[in-house]
């Protein structure tokens, strides 16, 4: 449903477009603990892949900027989806007797131009069997195979060779169908020059650092009411809430026009996906009209939960051109990133 993957893709809506797949609300038509598991399996990837892209680019240089020195940088990160995460084994979600399907497999969030696999769901409503059918939703053609993350970030040097990093997207509305659709992120990262540890080091192009940092964001999508088709929706919102947070030890080698930096260190982060309003779902009796079709309230899945978390290995390098700088890393871990960015930097 365009509605349903475009909260998921509000998250991106600053940074790309995408094609959304029609019939995704239809998987509801299923018990709630069976939709729960295929939204679950369809949207892993993707927020996966999310939160290790917001972990990246929080530096391009362990040196640290005197007090009261400043960079603005402009970035995006983009988190490769491994290829095995792209279609989803049906009998390993573990589905009850009442849902079947015409394949073994359909296609994840990051499935690409897949198509979904057909699903039948058979119960019963007003005490008379009943039944519905639907289409798993397709792939998304993700833009180079990355799952985006674009960043603004202020830093601001600060005594004892500190420096505070900020990335901040005030509520911002989007293209959903109802007021409450926007998006709001907040970012915070405190780094540490450790370079005077280590004695003569102070004397090299080599800096030393450490770094900590945490993001959250939170999407709200209204959903238009649906008054047609197997599936009716009133008052519909979907919600998604991601925080993330990262730990490093970052070292660079600063010289006059180029840098080159790395770090090694451990991401984590979590989502959720939740969803409220009344949901109404029209099945096929298989008696003539009037009485060919009965309806009932669905029960919407409970909260989506995501984890991502592990150990990364960071490489980059940085041009300078006075104070504009033009940078790019890319960090090895079980979802690789790759971040590219531009800042201006004062002191």
């Amino acid at each position: 449903m365009k509605k349903y993957i475009l909260l998921f893709l509000g998250v991106f809506a600053l940074s790309f477009n995408t094609k959304a797949q029609d019939g995704f609300e239809n998987i509801l038509l299923a018990d709630a603990a069976d939709s729960q598991k295929l939204m679950q399996a369809y949207f892993a990837p993707g927020m996966e892949g999310f939160i290790n892209a917001m972990n990246a680019g929080w530096y391009h240089t362990a040196k640290v900027h005197k007090p009261f020195g400043f960079d603005i940088a402009i970035g995006a990160s983009g988190a490769v989806i491994p290829t095995e995460k792209d279609l989803i084994n049906i009998s390993a979600l573990g589905l009850s007797s009442s849902l079947t399907s015409n394949a073994q497999t359909t296609p994840s969030f990051s499935g690409g131009d897949l198509s979904g696999a057909q699903f039948t769901v058979n119960t019963t409503v007003q005490g008379q069997p009943a039944s519905a059918t639907f289409t798993a939703p397709g792939g998304v053609e993700l833009p180079a195979n990355l799952v985006p993350a674009p960043a603004v970030q202020l830093s601001v040097g600060l005594p004892w060779k500190f420096e505070a990093m900020v990335r901040f997207i005030p509520d911002v509305n989007f293209g959903g169908d109802q007021d409450e659709s926007s998006l709001n992120m907040f970012g915070v990262g405190l780094k540490k020059e450790i370079t005077s540890w280590f004695g003569p080091m102070e004397k090299t192009p080599l800096h030393v650092s450490l770094l900590a940092a945490y993001t959250s964001m939170n999407v709200s999508y209204g959903i238009a009411d649906i008054t047609t088709g197997p599936l009716r929706t009133q008052a519909a919102l979907a919600e998604f809430d991601l925080s993330a947070y990262t730990v490093q030890a970052i070292a660079s080698l600063n010289f006059p026009i180029i840098n080159l930096f790395g770090g090694i260190g451990y991401n984590s982060g979590s989502s959720s996906y939740s969803m409220g309003g009344t949901y109404t779902g029209v099945f096929d009796t298989g008696f003539p009209a009037p009485n060919d079709t009965v309806t009932k309230t669905l029960s919407v899945p409970g909260n989506l939960d995501f984890d991502s978390s592990g150990f990364a290995t960071t490489l980059g390098a940085r041009l300078s051109l006075g104070f504009f700088k033009i940078y790019g890393s890319y960090s090895f871990q079980e979802y690789n990133t790759a971040n590219l960015g531009v800042a201006i930097s004062i002191r």
